[in-house]
């Protein structure tokens, strides 16, 4: 049995999203395809567009077999933190090999590339502090001391697919992980891709997200870029953005103290005082990030600090030198799933839970806090996340139980 792990947020989930799958099971063999997948807030420090249960089974309708959820403390983080959680869940998972979508779409070079940097990081990460520049984003800071100390690196490492496959493989190469790494080429779009082509199957997420948060009047022009059952969802489902949560960001920098905002993790040192002062006068997200950003300090850092600020997360409590996931959250399965679960579960060092209760809640607790504050976005709308919801169990094409 061959078995695929996939890191995905799907945000939302697209055609883009359905042919990495179906390539996945086609060209390389896979047998059971686990999606380590994040929950309501993202990488990028945003909330997910629709939950995480709408998600997951839109990934379930068109390929995967089994969709868990990667812990808050890994998601909302920087691509090495989050490569890390997403690498060893699937690793505990049984996956033998891991695909992910590229820009640079060749697998040898993602490991020739880890290998290349894991041999030589001490004097890399020298370098790099060394040469840190305040005019330049960290990818572009990070790709230039690349270049500059290998003649011949194979990897561009200023595309967002290439860095995270880039991670990825450091994880795994790392660790010594017994994954092999395999990179589907994207199709058509580019992951900043901000406008819809009609003349392609697949637009990038961000081009649809656009499309759907900020032109509204045009939301039919998303119809042939997601899959027919993602559109439904997206049709008749509140649409999250940040600023869905803005009042909430807003109350929290205007109540907390100067002191414990400086403890928030993630957040540097003085620029505690500039986000009290940004928000006073700030009327939307946009217009906050706008206003404290500079070259350095880009619009993601600051959206995955304002999480954190959200969630009321500490240095002290997200403390990643000690950080181990002992367990996940199964957000749903198919038939195939159920069987490859049943036959293995015993053997993993990791847990994987179906239902929330008593028992197992203490191991989802940022999980649960971050569904709640999720909910508030639109709570008359927005399903319970966690409690009140079981594993979605996909039978067949004909529909889920």
């Amino acid at each position: 049995m061959r078995v695929c792990g996939i890191v995905a947020e799907y945000n939302p989930f697209h055609n883009g999203h359905q042919y990495h799958l179906e390539e996945t099971r086609k060209k390389l063999k896979a047998d059971i395809i686990i999606v380590v997948m994040s929950g309501n807030f993202l990488q990028r420090g945003e909330p997910a567009i629709v939950d995480k249960w709408s998600r997951a089974r839109a990934a379930l309708m068109n390929g995967a077999d089994i969709v868990v959820e990667l812990p808050t403390d890994f998601s909302v983080q920087p691509a090495d933190f989050f490569a890390e959680g997403a690498v060893s869940v699937l690793n505990c998972l049984g996956c033998d090999l891991i695909s992910f979508g590229s820009e640079s779409g060749n697998s040898q070079a993602f490991g020739e590339a880890a290998d290349l940097y894991l041999e030589n990081e001490a004097e890399l990460d020298d370098l790099f502090r060394q040469a840190h520049q305040q005019k330049q984003t960290y990818a572009q800071n990070f790709s230039d001391v690349i270049n500059t100390y290998f003649s011949q690196f194979p990897l561009d490492l200023t595309q967002p697919n290439n860095m995270l496959g880039f991670a990825y493989a450091k994880e795994i190469r790392r660790n010594g992980y017994d994954m092999s790494i395999q990179t589907v080429p994207r199709k058509n779009s580019h992951y900043h891709d901000d406008e819809l082509d009609s003349s392609f199957s697949i637009a990038s997420a961000t081009a649809i997200r656009r499309t759907l948060l900020e032109k509204r009047e045009a939301f039919t022009a998303v119809e042939t870029f997601v899959p027919a059952e993602m559109y439904d969802v997206l049709k008749n489902h509140p649409l999250i953005s940040w600023e869905n949560l803005f009042r909430l960001l807003d109350y929290r920098l205007s109540a907390i103290s100067t002191e414990d905002l400086s403890q928030i993790y993630l957040m540097e040192k003085g620029l505690e005082y500039r986000l009290k002062e940004k928000i006073s006068d700030a009327v939307s997200m946009k217009e906050f990030i706008e206003s404290v950003k500079t070259r350095q300090l880009t619009w993601v850092s600051l959206q995955r600090i304002c999480c954190h600020i959200l969630l009321n997360n500490t240095k002290q409590a997200i403390n990643m030198a000690e950080k181990r996931i002992e367990a996940v959250r199964l957000l749903g399965f198919t038939e195939a799933g159920r069987g490859y679960i049943g036959k293995h579960k015993n053997e993993w060092s990791i847990k994987l839970v179906s239902n929330l209760n008593k028992r197992t809640a203490p191991n989802f607790e940022q999980d649960i806090k971050a569904g709640h504050i999720y909910r508030l976005a639109d709570k008359e709308q927005i399903n319970h996340q966690d409690f009140y919801t079981k594993p979605i169990n996909f039978i067949d094409n004909n529909g889920l139980k």
